[in-house]
């Protein structure tokens, strides 16, 4: 019998999903109860999902909307609370529709129980959506 991921492991291992576009596989990270929230999001984009089905249903075309290449920065924070961690990253790759550049900082706190993701604040920066081109939401465009 394996150890279970720590949750720095978990969300390195999540990252490597992402960069292969195995979405499916990302899913499957998450809790059945899961909670995605964006605290940044802007109007008309979704402020909370609830739900492993919800996260599917958004994250599911992603790979349709941007290209990732490369986590180049990333800084894992344990908190006082082992379950949780603070996140400070960087992804980078192409917009797929309009082939331009793309280059995101995030901050994420996200817990894990049993093995599993549980609650994921994703802290992007919502003034990189008001660039041309740069419609890179799950499902929901």
């Amino acid at each position: 019998m394996s150890m279970p991921m720590t949750p720095a492991e978990l969300y390195r291992h999540g990252l490597q999903l992402l960069l292969e576009k195995d979405i499916p596989g990302w899913v499957e990270l998450w809790d059945e109860g899961g909670v995605l929230e964006f605290p940044f999001a802007p109007e008309g984009w979704p402020g909370k999902l609830e739900g492993k089905a919800a996260v599917g249903a958004y994250m599911r075309h992603y790979p349709d909307h941007v290209d990732l290449h490369d986590f180049p920065e990333v800084t894992v924070h344990r908190t006082t609370v082992p379950e949780t961690i603070v996140v400070e990253m960087r992804g980078v790759g192409r917009l797929v529709q309009s082939d331009s550049p793309f280059d995101m900082t995030y901050i994420a706190v996200v817990t894990v129980k049993d093995g599993l993701i549980t609650s994921y604040r994703d802290y992007w920066n919502p003034l990189a959506v008001s660039q041309p081109g740069a419609d890179f939401r799950g499902a929901n465009r």
